[in-house]
């Protein structure tokens, strides 16, 4: 890694650890570079502008104050909103429910799930009210476990007849995803993470590539490590195809559902596709 990549790794950490975003300016002054020369080496290294890496910390960071128990006044300012309003403005797409629900880990925000099978096995198929916000492979107690977790306090509930509509659909698209089911998703995640689970919902079915060359689709190609990281990030298995991405020297590497499943979901894929 070279000395200009080592100096923005060290101001992600100052923007991660100020209150108040530093203006552009300051953090080029901090990096000993002009302010032009220094947005473009960040959005190489990163993937995204110096500004976006900051609301993507500061979303972060008002998730885990509430989560520790600060009052949503607190969390916010100390977070780094500027007002009530900037945060309230935009609360649903950042926590994905209101603050009041959030902060009380999830109470009063009903979350349907259900089971289908498919030839994967065992599939989970959660979803608040915005879309489905899981789909995960594994075993049905495991699975369940992990979506209590995640939301200790929610209503979790049994899919309702229509919610049971949605699991259809989850499997119908696993068995084929080259049919391009539209499904509603409700996708949460940092501004870098949800670019680069677009950017793997646009490689077709039945293609891969490795990690670099998504960097490089994406015009971030020296930020291999974090498109990988946000590649393992998602729980959105399918939907969100990053079983489509290789290792570096092309072989079946990383999957969170396990390799096995990688390799028959491609091996379908190219069946469906050839057939």
């Amino acid at each position: 890694m070279s000395e200009v990549q080592d100096r923005i790794i060290e101001i992600c950490r100052i923007i991660e650890t100020c209150r108040e975003e530093p203006t552009l300016e300051e953090l080029a002054e901090t990096a000993h570079l002009s302010p032009y020369h220094f947005l473009r080496v960040f959005r190489e290294t990163v993937g995204i502008t110096p500004k976006h890496y900051a609301i993507a910390v500061r979303d972060e960071r008002i998730r885990e104050l509430l989560a520790r128990g600060k009052s949503v006044t607190e969390a916010l300012y100390e977070a780094g909103f500027g007002s009530g309003s900037a945060f309230y403005s935009n609360a649903q797409g950042i926590l994905g429910m209101t603050p009041g629900s959030f902060k009380s880990g999830g109470k009063g925000k009903a979350i349907q799930y259900a089971f289908g099978r498919s030839f994967l096995g065992t599939t989970l198929v959660a979803a608040t009210e915005r879309g489905i916000c899981n789909i995960e492979f594994g075993e049905r107690n495991e699975l369940l476990d992990g979506l209590e977790k995640r939301f200790p306090k929610a209503e979790l509930r049994k899919a309702d007849p229509t919610f049971r509509g949605w699991v259809a659909a989850v499997t119908a698209f696993i068995e084929s995803p080259d049919k391009g089911e539209d499904l509603p998703l409700d996708i949460q995640g940092t501004a870098f993470q949800k670019r680069v689970w677009k950017a793997l919902r646009d490689v077709p079915p039945g293609e891969t590539m490795t990690y670099g060359e998504l960097a490089a689709r994406m015009n971030i190609p020296k930020a291999v490590r974090a498109v990988a990281g946000a590649c393992a990030a998602n729980r959105l298995a399918v939907a969100v195809p990053c079983h489509r991405i290789m290792g570096w020297d092309g072989k079946l590497r990383g999957y969170h559902w396990g390799v096995e499943r990688k390799k028959a979901l491609l091996k379908r894929e190219r069946m469906s596709i050839s057939g």
